[in-house]
Order: C-alpha cells, then structure tokens, then sequence
C-alpha cells in the first residue's frame, strides 16, 4: 500500500474509544448515521489534521499547525461518523464526532491516492480562509506527522465540497495549487487609481 498512515497519538484514540463507549456521547452527537447504527463501531484511518493559517506570498514554505487527529468510524466495511480529537493542557482529548460530505469525499480521496501508487503519508490540510479541506500527501513518509511544512512536490487533493472555481478531488502540487490560493486570498482594490 503506498499510503503510509501515521499512528496516532494513543491518548488520542483512547479518547474516541471512550467517547465511542459512551452511550451518552453517541446520543447526544448530531450524526444521525452514528445514532441509528447496529453492531461494533472502530475508529480506523487516523489523519493529522493540520491549518494553513494565512495563505500570502512569501520567500519560504508555508507554514502550517497540527490542530487535532480526525479518525473514520467505520461500521463493518463503511464510514459512518468521523471523530476528532483536539490537544489541550492534559493532552489528547475527544472533540466531537460529525458526518457530512467530507467523510465520503475523504474515503474517495484517499482511494485515489491509493491507486496513484507513489508512496505517501496522508494528512487533512485546513484551508479556513477558503472554507477548504484538502487530501494532503506528504511526501516523507518517515516526517513526524505532528510537525508540517507543506513541500513544493507534495500532492494536495481538495475535497468536496471545494471552493468556487477549485475542482473538487483534481490532485495538484501544492507548487501549483499554492499561487492559486494565494490569488484567491489576495484582496482586490475595487476601483483602479487613478492616473497621476
């Protein structure tokens, strides 16, 4: 397999079994899949999820943070829930778990990375600028997942839903992809100066 998951810090997933095995936290999730589901649930897949805080022009690779570890919750063979996790004062704690369009279009991106057969370390890039998630394939797969500088060879793939005018699950490198957001986020004057 040339994705290369990192594992996930064991607080981590130990606070999504916990959660897991609340039947108060399952209740009170606003997933409806997860709620209704019968048998075992596993959380499986886990992604570092990093931010992108401000997309601008610069001489250096963009920076980015670790803000949490999301993990599938799988039901037999499907996905139905996601859960994340946040890091706090104490460590590794459970956030939440939700569904919606970025878990089927997660498990649909990662498939595509699957079968691009290079070797990969698959991460969740945040774009909140753009209201964007991306498929982010690192190309170190040794890099400690906590730790991120988005590399010019490395691979992006915007989930869907994307941004207006970034095709949704189209790959790119972020050498490509970059100077697009860039542009997108770079305010326009809305009137041309006028001539001196």
């Amino acid at each position: 397999m040339p994705l290369h998951v990192p594992p996930a810090p064991v607080p981590a997933l130990r606070s999504v079994l916990a959660a897991l095995g609340s039947p108060t936290a399952v209740r009170e999730a606003p997933t409806p899949a997860l709620r209704s589901v019968q048998g075992p649930l596993s959380p499986e897949l886990p992604l570092p999820v990093h931010v992108l805080d401000r997309v601008v022009p610069t001489a250096g690779a963009p920076y980015t943070r670790l803000a949490g570890w999301r993990f599938l919750i799988r039901n037999g063979d499907r996905a139905v829930a996601a859960a994340d996790t946040r890091l706090t004062p104490d460590g590794w704690a459970f956030s939440h778990f939700f569904e919606g369009p970025y878990l089927g279009s997660t498990e649909r991106a990662l498939r595509q990375a699957e079968a691009m057969g290079a070797p990969f370390q698959p991460r969740l890039l945040s774009v909140p600028e753009l209201y964007m998630l991306t498929l982010w394939l690192h190309r170190d797969i040794e890099a400690d997942a906590s730790a991120g500088t988005l590399q010019p060879t490395d691979v992006l793939v915007p989930l869907a839903p994307a941004p207006p005018g970034i095709a949704a699950h189209r790959p790119h490198q972020v050498a490509d992809l970059l100077p697009v957001l860039t542009l997108r986020l770079t305010p326009q004057p809305l009137f041309d100066s006028p001539a001196a």
